[in-house]
């Protein structure tokens, strides 16, 4: 059977010379809050200007500027299609080198081929000592030749875990912007299991893959390492414009050991009345943690295992004490637990407020099949299996999105 992400043709196509160039605006791009204008071309941002001013974290610019859920999207009679983009790879000192980068085609909702491209910087990032160096690179282009002749929609999705500046769309027929067709948007928020942490491509994240299945245009605020019940996050929900809301919360904030139980409850309350300042009644999906075992009863924070990093593999580990639950320190077990307290306590109040248990999504069954390759994050089977669970109890019958319009 014929891979329909198989690697695209890079031969140049006949007429490359009478190629058009377009400006990438705001109206050409999906899934970005915000567009910065740079020296080389233009910047997706995945928040707005104000949350990333209140906050300078180097994880946050980092993770928001990955363009996880962005897409071009575009109407052309074109058949080949090339962008260049200067990319930034992330790396660990001693690690092994982390795959390049994808780019999904998709020609009327269909995939229909994928590029990489090898160029670009590279940010190294040193977990012993905690320093960072960015070595630079040039631009590369990514190519999609021999399309569909005919007028068709065009869809190039953004590599997730890279931050991806676009230079030059260049096409051998005009584009024009799509109008908005009417399908529900979803706008979710989470941690680097939401970014896509290691997910085959941005069109197989697990958010991608329900949206796709549900029939809804995605918003992803996955964030990685930076689901943290941040006050100018729930006001980055609150402002954009949404028909469905999910939030996921927990690991993040095991990971850091950011807070005890007595922050934790107040936190998750203020954060859900700061989005329903903006949407009252839009219906809201709160997701507990997905099963994570060396966190389920362990507190943080978590640790890279430096000794597995010696031998070459990226593991992490509990680093906290199962006793000090007894003062408050967050896991998972507590979290969930508190949660589906919070929602239960709320929706008498509030209708459109739902939970979801996030190991409903990949649970005890799912990791005895499809374990977690480094302790943390899900792998690209266990991405597609928690996108198809979401997708079958958020937008199936009775779930909390079933209303959705497709």
């Amino acid at each position: 059977m014929n891979d329909p992400y198989a690697s695209a043709d890079r031969s140049t196509p006949p007429g490359a010379a009478d190629w058009t160039t377009t400006p990438v605006t705001a109206d050409l791009l999906r899934g970005a809050l915000d567009l910065e204008h740079t020296e080389h071309g233009v910047l997706p941002h995945r928040l707005p200007a104000r949350a990333r001013a209140q906050y300078g974290d180097g994880q946050l610019a980092m993770a928001e500027s990955q363009p996880s859920g962005v897409r071009l999207v575009f109407r052309t009679r074109a058949t080949a299609v090339e962008l260049d983009t200067l990319r930034t790879k992330l790396a660990y000192q001693g690690a092994p080198d982390r795959p390049d980068g994808v780019y999904d085609l998709l020609v009327d909702g269909s995939p229909a081929g994928q590029d990489a491209t090898t160029e670009g910087n590279v940010l190294l990032l040193d977990m012993a000592t905690g320093s960072a160096e960015e070595r630079p690179g040039p631009v590369g282009t990514v190519r999609f030749p021999a399309l569909p002749d005919g007028m068709k929609l065009v869809e190039i999705w953004l590599p997730h875990n890279e931050i991806t500046e676009l230079v030059a769309l260049r096409t051998d027929a005009p584009v024009e912007a799509v109008p908005d067709h009417g399908r529900s948007v979803w706008l979710h928020h989470g941690s680097s299991i939401s970014h896509g942490s290691d997910a085959a491509s941005p069109t197989t994240t697990w958010p991608a893959l329900a949206a796709s299945l549900g029939g809804v245009e995605l918003i992803n605020l996955g964030l990685g390492g930076s689901a943290l019940l941040d006050p100018f996050i729930a006001r980055a929900l609150r402002d954009t414009p949404a028909d469905l809301i999910s939030i996921k919360i927990g690991i993040n904030l095991v990971n850091q050991d950011l807070m005890r139980l007595r922050a934790f409850t107040p936190a998750v309350h203020g954060f859900l009345d700061t989005i329903r300042d903006g949407h009252p009644t839009t219906p809201l999906l709160v997701v507990s943690p997905v099963l994570c075992p060396i966190h389920e009863d362990t507190p943080g924070p978590t640790a890279m295992d430096l000794g597995e990093l010696g031998e070459g593999r990226l593991r992490f580990a509990a680093a906290g004490d199962p006793a000090e639950r007894a003062a408050g320190k967050l896991t998972l077990t507590v979290i969930r637990d508190e949660l589906a307290r919070i929602v239960k306590q709320r929706a008498a109040d509030d209708p459109n407020l739902h939970h979801l248990d996030g190991r409903d999504l990949y649970g005890d069954a799912d990791f005895a099949e499809l374990p977690l390759p480094d302790g943390l994050h899900p792998d690209a089977a266990a991405h597609r299996r928690i996108g198809e669970n979401f997708a079958a109890l958020a937008f199936g019958a009775g779930g909390a999105f079933s209303g959705a319009r497709g």
